[in-house]
């Protein structure tokens, strides 16, 4: 079903330099087997998926899906073809109708006849495609759904759906881009059940790149591991999963909290909200809890639970309806949710990894790290508001342009828009640092989290999908931050380079003194990292643990996830 021969493929960096994204790359699919594809970050798994489906043309070699072929002379018209024969499911897509689940699947169904689906004749889908779309329906286990609008599906219910309309189009194989790696345990298990089942009923051949073992367990019939571009191994689930783990650094062990002070303080926090899935209500309610100085804590539970809402409160980026989030910044006290100068000298501290995070396109890594050192410093409060009184600016609207500092670049600028200010104003407030100082103040945490110096000079879309994660976090880290607040941060590393990075954060927090809060669906990150968790549901905080065994397997219940007990 599917042939790859001696692929090759290089890319071309602004510097004039290249990166091997694929080297020499042969394997061979049979018609309606699983092959899963695992290796570290930057291994050239994506690369080859995206050869696979026709959007990357590759240097040397040739490709064959069914009856179509392409080599490195082929015009644009046989990677078309390409992209006929076969579908993709990419880890971060969403792109569905605000129509009925039905109507999605009609839809696609339609334009594989008609070629527009934006114009689609639901009376024709239905006389023509109407079976077929309960058919394919029934294989994602949407029957139930198929009259809900898309809107307000849950998170697994989604992936399913755009699985069902790429099986809307026929194709001969269905390729898989890490697989609902985000997700919580239950959205995942619903994803991959879902794969099964087509797989079981349409004997399709599925290509599957997942860097988590039981992923692969649960799913392939066979595994190609692979290094640098190149596939350095080929077998069983089972075999590969231990050469690829056997790379792994030991654990660093947490050491024992020295102190018992507590730097947050969490009181009767209440909020009330409509889902972004649609029009159900979420209530956060009765949230108390305090954190110790230096703990890392873990906020767990399924999809919708909540915990991103406390996490943005946490940050002050979003208030909550009633409560107080208090921080102990230089022996005070001081509420987040409290507009002046106290807000400040607690942002001042605080890193925010936001989970959608998105680096700057054009700008180099090195650029990015003088403006996040230029927001957050240790004279920062001072030297804005001596910057601020010049403009006639005050305290109050100083921190609100000041918190913009900690969201994603499009939201500050949206908020910036909406009250007539340029972004340049956040500049003239909080100037870049000089490159000398940037190179100094960053050395030591890309040393702690195996980053080459020489990125620096690179811009986001030069770098693998893990080294974005790592200067995502390097960029966080180089202020050090006396708070840090991580929204599913680590998702897209693999389990290896997912160790060094946490045991390099382990070491950080420990010399700086790092008072860490998180979010994550890792089971086992979980247990490595943190020294409690609490587990909410339903806006609610149904458990509170230092036993992280014990609480993450409470979790892996609640979720009735069996591809992770079948792994054990």
């Amino acid at each position: 079903m599917i042939k790859v021969e001696n692929v090759s493929k290089s890319y071309e960096l602004d510097d004039g330099n290249s990166v091997v994204g694929l080297k020499n790359v042969s394997f061979e699919v049979n018609e309606g087997e699983i092959l899963g594809i695992m290796g570290k970050s930057g291994s050239g798994k994506t690369t080859l998926l995206r050869a696979l489906r026709g959007v990357e043309h590759i240097d040397q070699g040739s490709i064959t899906v069914a009856d179509v072929s392409v080599n490195e002379r082929s015009s644009q018209f046989y990677y078309n073809n390409l992209k006929k024969v076969t579908a993709i499911h990419l880890q971060r897509s969403f792109g569905l109708w605000p129509e009925t689940v039905r109507q999605n699947v009609l839809r696609k169904l339609y334009s594989r006849k008609y070629y527009d689906e934006g114009s689609t004749d639901f009376g024709i889908a239905e006389s023509e495609f109407g079976d077929e779309a309960d058919k394919i329906l029934e294989l994602v286990s949407l029957t139930d759904k198929k009259d809900h609008y898309a809107s307000v599906l849950s998170g697994g219910e989604k992936q399913r759906l755009i699985i069902a309309r790429q099986l809307a189009k026929q194709p001969k194989a269905l390729l898989l881009d890490e697989p609902a790696t985000m997700a919580c345990p239950k959205t995942k298990q619903e994803i991959l059940d879902a794969v099964k089942n087509i797989n079981n009923e349409l004997n399709i051949t599925v290509v599957v790149v997942s860097h988590l073992p039981e992923v692969q367990k649960y799913l392939a019939d066979r595994v190609i591991l692979m290094e640098d571009g190149e596939i350095k191994k080929e077998g069983t689930p089972d075999e590969i999963t231990e050469e690829f783990m056997s790379g792994m650094d030991p654990i660093v062990d947490i050491e024992n909290i020295s102190t018992d002070e507590d730097v947050i303080d969490v009181k009767d926090i209440y909020k009330r909200f409509y889902l972004l899935t649609g029009g159900e209500v979420l209530q956060i309610e009765d949230i108390n809890f305090k954190v110790q100085k230096e703990n890392i804590l873990s906020l767990i539970g399924p999809s919708g639970a909540g915990k991103t809402v406390l996490l943005r409160m946490l940050a002050g980026l979003d208030d909550s309806d009633e409560g107080d989030v208090l921080y102990q910044v230089d022996n005070e006290w001081h509420d987040i949710a409290i507009a002046g100068i106290g807000r400040m000298k607690i942002r001042s501290k605080l890193g925010f990894m936001h989970q959608e995070f998105a680096l700057s396109h054009y700008a180099t890594v090195l650029d990015q790290l003088a403006t996040r050192l230029g927001y957050k410093n240790q004279d920062i409060v001072k030297e804005a508001r001596q910057r601020a009184e010049r403009l006639g600016l005050g305290d109050e609207l100083l921190d609100s342009l000041y918190l913009l500092t900690d969201l994603q670049e499009s939201e500050a600028k949206a908020r910036l828009e909406q009250v007539g200010l340029s972004p340049d104003i956040l500049a003239d407030l909080f100037p870049k640092f000089p490159e000398t100082a940037t190179r100094e103040a960053v050395a030591d945490i890309f040393e702690s989290l195996d980053l080459d110096l020489d990125i620096l000079q690179r811009k986001s879309y030069e770098l693998s999908g893990g080294q974005k994660v790592c200067v995502m976090l390097a960029l966080i880290l180089v202020s050090k931050p006396e708070f840090l607040l991580l929204d599913e941060p680590f998702g897209d590393l693999d389990p290896v380079t997912l160790r060094t990075v946490t045991n390099s954060l382990k070491k950080i927090s420990k010399k700086y003194k790092i008072t860490i809060v998180m979010i994550s669906h890792n089971t086992d990150f979980i247990k490595e990292l943190s020294n409690r968790a609490l587990f909410m549901d339903d806006g609610k905080i149904i458990d509170d643990s230092e036993d992280m065994d014990e609480i993450v397997n409470n979790f892996i219940d609640f979720c009735h996830a069996s591809y992770l007990k079948e792994n054990e």
